[in-house]
């Protein structure tokens, strides 16, 4: 068997964060000396190649523009490597990951989104078993010698789910990511255990980078008492295109008069609204509650079960695609990859 290649993003994290032996404040790993970390890499049978952001970002702080930086990277290099493994911090990695799988269409590799909730040089750290088992699936293949996963997908605590599927459900348990309404793609455990049927199809045709994001969106999340005035002020943005509300249940909201006239203004100037549920489970059907009716009879778009996180970075890039609100529509309610089950 040849030796399989696998390239490692390092955008920053908890993953990469060593202690200072004199101060014990944590600094960003220099990747030269992940080996010395993880000294079980030299065992993989697997060539490891390495990229790193200049200056390491905090999750919290990335933005469009770093998303556009990693698929660019993993576009560079895509035809030298059988797989990718982007090391990220976990607050924000479900975004990252989500954009990732609208950016990279076409993908027929593996991008495997890994972090962890200890740092690497700490003796409970989760991050070991993290990297190893995610350099693993990005280097795995099925018998036809094709990659066992041609997706974007987060790796976490032995569980691998699809990357526009997941959630951050926990600030400090190792097991931090959910995927509530689509399967676990493959479990570690003495074997990891892939669900093929789960799994995207390999595509036909070449890698598309995309790299333009438009971040003219904005989220609006409902609540007891939201006041229309407050909804309309923040709507009356000039340069807003896409607004996603994140309404309750299966997606409804107060029928307060008005918090609907505000609504149907901006629906009037253009603004295109998306109806995502604030559950963690389940999936929009608008109009089936007399509190979701007239979010329907005004246009507003119902996304089913798609996550926040890949909703709101779905029109990000969509809109880095066109401004022609029928096309922006219509790719809302498609899916593009595995984001969304058919509505």
């Amino acid at each position: 068997m040849s030796q399989r290649s696998v390239l490692i993003i390092y955008t920053g994290g908890t993953i990469g964060m060593l202690a200072d032996p004199r101060t014990g404040a944590l600094r960003p790993m220099d990747l030269a000396h992940l080996e010395e970390q993880v000294p079980e890499l030299d065992r993989m049978n697997v060539r490891l190649g390495s990229e790193s952001f200049e200056t390491p970002i905090d999750s919290s702080d990335m933005r469009p523009a770093d998303w556009v930086r990693i698929a660019k990277i993993i576009g560079t290099n895509y035809d030298a490597y059988d797989g990718f493994v982007v090391l990220h911090g976990s607050d924000t990695m479900a975004y990252t990951a989500s954009a990732l799988s609208y950016l990279l269409e076409g993908l027929n590799k593996p991008v495997i989104l890994t972090g962890s909730q200890l740092p690497i040089g700490t003796i409970r750290t989760d991050a070991k078993e993290n990297l190893i088992t995610a350099i693993e699936i990005a280097a795995a293949k099925d018998e036809q010698g094709r990659a066992m996963v041609p997706e974007v997908a987060v790796y976490f605590e032995y569980r691998l789910m699809r990357g526009n599927r997941t959630v951050k459900v926990h600030a400090e348990r190792f097991e931090a990511f959910r995927s509530p309404n689509y399967p676990t793609l493959a479990e570690a455990g003495v074997h990891i255990r892939y669900d093929r049927p789960a799994i995207l199809p390999h595509r036909s045709g070449p890698l598309v980078v995309h790299d333009k994001v438009d971040d003219a969106v904005a989220v609006i999340r409902m609540f007891p008492g939201i006041r229309g005035a407050w909804v309309g002020h923040a709507l009356t943005q000039p340069d807003l295109r896409m607004v996603v509300l994140t309404t309750f249940g299966s997606g409804n909201a107060p029928t307060d008069p008005d918090l609907l006239d505000a609504l149907r203004e901006a629906r009037q100037k253009g603004v295109i609204l998306l109806n995502v549920t604030q559950c963690i489970g389940g999936r929009v059907e608008q109009g089936r509650y007399a509190t979701s009716r007239a979010l329907a009879e005004m246009g507003v778009v119902p996304c089913g079960d798609m996550t926040v996180e890949a909703t709101l970075t779905k029109a990000m890039c969509l809109l880095g695609r066109t401004r022609d609100p029928l096309e922006l529509e219509r790719g809302m309610r498609e899916a593009l990859c595995g984001e969304v089950t058919a509505l």
